[in-house]
């Protein structure tokens, strides 16, 4: 990965923190974010020292925020002339419903309109990088879930669990349709189910606990073991060309039955333009 610039989202711990630290081991220049200024600092000072690179860059963003996603892409393209690799991996579960300041459901505004908004704002730079990777961490839960046309954003009735499955399917169904829309590119689009992982996942919301038993914690992948699969999706050369596909331990593997389906993700794109205002290419 010498010469190469990675944009990892929701890198201050975690599958995140991993993924960058194992990129940054490769000799890749790492940029990663988080919300807090502070804990941003020390996991930029965190994956340098673990991986032997000082090339690891930090930004700042909430990307529930449509107007700070939109920031973030800007400082990106800014300071980086290339990106030879996106990697999607920031995302939450609440059990309760919460509204972003855009007045959108939280769990489908953070874990996919951040993703599909980011990915549009940065398409162009990632195309002229080419070849280049666009990886999208999901997770197992994709495959319990479902997309309510009708009610995406949770409004008639809100399970924390079912707003999260849908976004994780929504994941799938986003890199399927990308993939389709940028072959003949150059830049693959890859999605993934990490493993169960031991992380702080869920913490900002009390009531997301009931959902992660204290007895389950022993038998979760440590964060290292979460982001094998990331890592090999961007740096690996066994996958270079390989589009489209869903993986899990670095395996293709056969994804929800519904995200197969070509007109519902060429819906979700429509909507999720509306909702992001995106006007980009791609």
């Amino acid at each position: 990965m010498a010469g190469k610039t990675v944009l990892i989202t929701g890198s201050t711990g975690g599958i995140g923190k991993a993924t960058a630290i194992g990129l940054a081991a490769m000799g890749a220049r790492v940029a990663v974010t988080g919300r807090d200024p502070e804990r941003t600092r020390a996991a930029v000072a965190d994956i340098a020292a673990a991986s032997g690179n000082p090339a690891i860059d930090g930004y700042v963003a909430d990307l529930s925020s449509q107007a700070l996603v939109r920031r973030l892409a800007g400082e990106i393209l800014e300071a980086y002339p290339r990106l030879d690799v996106l990697v999607n991996n920031v995302g939450g579960f609440w059990a309760t419903r919460h509204v972003t300041v855009d007045g959108l459901e939280h769990t489908f505004a953070l874990n996919h309109l951040a993703g599909f908004l980011l990915t549009r704002l940065l398409l162009e730079r990632i195309m002229a990088s080419a070849p280049a990777r666009i990886v999208t961490v999901s997770s197992g839960a994709q495959s319990m879930g479902k997309l309510d046309f009708d009610d995406l954003q949770g409004e008639r009735a809100y399970s924390g669990q079912r707003a999260y499955n849908a976004s994780k399917l929504a994941n799938v169904m986003f890199t399927y349709e990308l993939a389709r829309r940028i072959q003949g590119t150059g830049v693959t689009a890859t999605v993934l189910h990490p493993g169960v992982t031991r992380t702080a996942f869920g913490a900002e919301d009390p009531a997301a606990w009931g959902f992660f038993s204290p007895l389950a914690r022993p038998f979760m992948k440590a964060p290292a073991k979460g982001a094998e699969t990331p890592v090999y999706l961007a740096s690996s050369p066994e996958v270079e060309g390989m589009t489209g596909i869903y993986f899990a331990n670095r395996r293709p593997k056969t994804s929800n039955p519904l995200s197969y389906d070509t007109a519902a993700a060429a819906r979700l794109w429509r909507i999720s333009e509306e909702l992001t205002h995106a006007t980009e290419p791609g």
